[in-house]
């Protein structure tokens, strides 16, 4: 793959080498390709434990982007010169990170290690995707970023939870110990196409039931509130944390919550089938409230998302439906 330095510039612009993990899942496929759409070099890293080749199969012949098979929890040979280095590794659904609780808590410690000690190495700029989970189920409402949550330390979820919080405070560590350029995204629900149907999360779960015509499974009473993000105004929100001068936490997400009962109405609204659904008791230690405070963002990024969730959501369910397999 043809490397470009940071200092070299075309029409003014900088072109910068970057190493990638988690680069074959749902949102870091999507930055992918949107880093190389400003003209960077990536080279993704991925162990397809819960990503997938073909949310990459398109890059497969790009001239500047590289895919190696790795584990970042494990050590791997990083010998490239790069300029930025973005963490996305990690088992991110419910489904995911309850079947692979072990798995979870190393990608957030040792890979986390790892991929910081390429930025050291490098000089490079640090970028973490935390998640809105490091709030655990809130007292806040919403979730503003010197909020320092309530999260259960040995609950089942404990794993995604502690393990995203604790490769924050890694992260910092690096950034005050050796003056690393560090930045930490605190993901709320995002959604949209190479999203997996089986994955456990509610917008695949919600439109795999509705395009079925099966009922939707509501756990709890369906009074639990969530916001939901296009995966494109993330891969925006993502790339300007990653170019600026933040430090500390920022959250990325859509700030219009509504309840988990009246987005499954929706979904039915949306995929023209009659509302039914299953309800079934809440999971332990399930956040009822979920919605981000993004003044930081606002404010610190010129960032907020604009794509609407009618919107979203077609472009979602085109995606889904002709991969569905009717039985």
């Amino acid at each position: 793959m043809t490397r470009i330095r940071y200092n070299e510039s075309f029409s003014g612009r900088f072109y910068l080498n970057l190493l990638v993990s988690g680069a074959a899942g749902f949102i870091g496929s999507h930055l992918c390709d949107r880093l190389l759409a400003e003209g960077h070099s990536v080279l993704g890293l991925d162990n397809l434990l819960t990503g997938s080749r073909d949310n990459i199969a398109h890059l497969e012949r790009h001239s500047r982007f590289e895919f190696r098979r790795q584990d970042v929890s494990k050590s791997f040979d990083a010998s490239g010169d790069f300029d930025g280095v973005l963490h996305l590794a990690s088992p991110a659904s419910p489904k995911d990170y309850l079947g692979l609780p072990v798995e979870t808590l190393e990608v957030s410690s040792c890979g986390t290690r790892n991929m910081l000690e390429v930025a050291r190495r490098c000089n490079a700029r640090f970028l973490l995707t935390s998640t809105s989970e490091a709030y655990g189920d809130p007292a806040e409402h919403p979730q503003s970023e010197s909020y320092w949550g309530n999260v259960n330390p040995v609950g089942l979820r404990s794993c995604y939870d502690e393990g995203k919080r604790f490769a924050e405070a890694l992260t910092m560590a690096y950034h005050r110990t050796f003056g690393l350029r560090t930045s930490i995204a605190r993901i709320f629900n995002t959604y949209g196409p190479r999203m997996k149907l089986k994955d456990g999360r509610v917008v695949p779960t919600f439109l795999d039931q509705a395009l079925r015509r099966q009922p939707v499974t509501v756990f709890g009473d369906g009074t639990q509130t969530r916001s939901f993000c296009y995966v494109s105004d993330m891969v925006e929100g993502l790339y300007r944390l990653f170019l600026s001068e933040e430090r500390y936490p920022i959250n990325l997400g859509n700030p219009v919550e509504m309840s988990i009962r009246e987005f499954a109405e929706y979904i039915c609204r949306l995929t023209g089938v009659p509302f039914k659904a299953e309800y079934k008791p809440l999971p332990a230690d399930d956040p009822k409230k979920r919605r981000p405070n993004i003044s930081k963002a606002r404010k610190s990024l010129g960032w907020e998302p604009h794509v609407s969730l009618e919107d979203g959501l077609r472009k979602t369910i085109e995606y889904f439906r002709p991969r569905m397999t009717f039985i």
